[in-house]
């Protein structure tokens, strides 16, 4: 089963409410013959794009390879929120990895953020501030409320704001949830206008990217400063280093890797403008998520569209009706739009690992890799690649920092993630439906 090819025509984006704003791309010629790269990059995607603008950069010749489209997977189908700190919270990195640890993580995090940023106005990109997380129950309040004061003492970052029932109703347009915070040092994006911005800044800096070029093999060198060979349909490069970049989409590139990064599928769909109407509705722009497993996360675009996520599967082919699967999750949260017509709808695969926390690996002595951003990967799949840029150019501290951090395999590796993926989706789906 090829992820790449399962739910998706080859070298076409998805029917998404982005890729229409987007309008028709040029694209990049394919790879054909041989070729020679400092840097192979396996993958146009966030971590891929910032890894091949960082690298030539620094003066190295770096060569992109995408199976499909810049932007094609998951950062181009996304939430486009841009959260703060890591995918976990400080207080499960202190009990897991000391204060120490977590503090570097944590500052990572925020330089995720402020590189994303940086990247998105070089490249012309409009972000928006705030992302209010939204809790189901009064017990995440208070945790949510512990965490902000905890963050401004101990983190010194105080841009959480915690909110009660009402306040959070006000933020959100909704009565759905119990309360939660506000984080205006969050942001969100136009998740495929950020890709191609990324893509337009690495070309103009010396990298060559080559869409519609799916690898097949990876040949890594057998002794030390041998080049490793990446092989595709029609060509092959001979390079250097070679970074992984691919995701949810590694396919059988690497077992080992494959092993603990599991791809799953998410939802999203997106309302007509809603123009004057339901001005309740998130009146100051901010996005948001829920506590949920499998999350809701949503936000208005400049039109005035709501762009919603949500809703599980228990396979990896998209259901045939993603309106129908995604619906009772908007109207969950927003009752009063149950006659707004919803016009665009897609599916999409990310990755997840077993703690939630990013996997970054060093598959071969030449090769990179990095992955597993279980949904929190705009800002950190972008500092990812800046850091294999910099592991690649010899100072790999920040990159072992990451890598330290230590990722179990999923119960049968690679082999069982299919039947894995439908016991846990049919687990925590069960749990969100009962609220716990």
């Amino acid at each position: 089963m090829n992820l790449l090819h399962l739910n998706d025509r080859p070298g076409e984006y998805p029917p998404s409410l982005y890729a229409a704003q987007a309008g028709p791309q040029p694209g990049f010629t394919p790879l054909h013959g041989e070729a020679r790269a400092d840097v192979a990059v396996i993958g146009g995607g966030y971590t891929g794009l910032s890894a091949a603008l960082h690298l030539a950069r620094q003066g190295l010749s770096v060569t992109v390879l995408e199976a499909q489209r810049v932007g094609f997977g998951a950062s181009g189908r996304n939430g486009g929120q841009i959260g703060s700190g890591q995918r976990q919270e400080v207080d499960w990195l202190e009990s897991r990895l000391g204060r120490d640890t977590a503090r570097r993580l944590w500052d990572l995090g925020e330089e995720a953020k402020a590189l994303t940023r940086a990247l998105a106005e070089e490249a012309g990109v409009p972000v928006r501030n705030g992302i209010a997380h939204a809790c189901r129950t009064q017990a995440e309040v208070e945790h949510a409320r512990r965490m902000a004061e905890h963050l401004a003492q101990h983190y010194g970052y105080a841009q959480v704001r915690p909110l009660h029932r009402d306040g959070l109703a006000e933020v959100l347009g909704s009565t759905a949830y119990a309360g939660g915070d506000l984080d205006m040092g969050a942001s969100h994006v136009h998740p495929l206008a950020l890709a191609l911005g990324m893509a337009r800044l690495a070309r103009s800096a010396g990298a060559t990217i080559h869409d519609r070029s799916e690898v097949t093999r990876i040949d890594h060198g057998a002794r030390a400063g041998e080049a490793s060979r990446v092989h595709t349909a029609e060509g092959v490069l001979r390079a250097d280093h070679v970074i992984l970049a691919c995701n949810g989409y590694l396919g059988r590139l690497d077992p080992a890797v494959a092993a603990r990064v599991m791809p799953i599928n998410n939802y999203i769909v997106a309302t007509e403008p809603l123009g004057d109407r339901f001005p309740e509705i998130l009146p100051g722009m901010n996005a948001a998520a829920d506590t949920k497993f499998v999350v809701n996360y949503w936000r208005l675009d400049d039109e005035r569209r709501l762009v919603f996520g949500g809703g599980e599967t228990a396979t990896y082919r998209f259901p045939r009706d993603i309106f129908a699967v995604v619906r009772p999750h908007l109207l969950s949260v927003y009752k009063q739009l149950r006659d707004v017509a919803l016009t665009h709808a897609w599916g999409g695969t990310l990755a997840i690992t077993m703690n939630r926390m990013p996997y970054f690996a060093r598959p071969a002595p030449n090769c990179l890799s990095a992955s597993g951003y279980s949904g929190h990967g705009v800002a950190l799949a972008t500092l990812a690649g800046r850091l294999m840029a910099e592991a690649v150019a010899g100072q790999a501290g920040r990159f072992d920092v990451m890598a330290a951090v230590p990722t179990r395999p999923f119960p049968g590796g690679a082999m069982l993630r299919a039947p894995l993926l439908v016991a846990g989706m049919a687990w925590y789906g069960l749990r969100d439906r009962l609220g716990f």
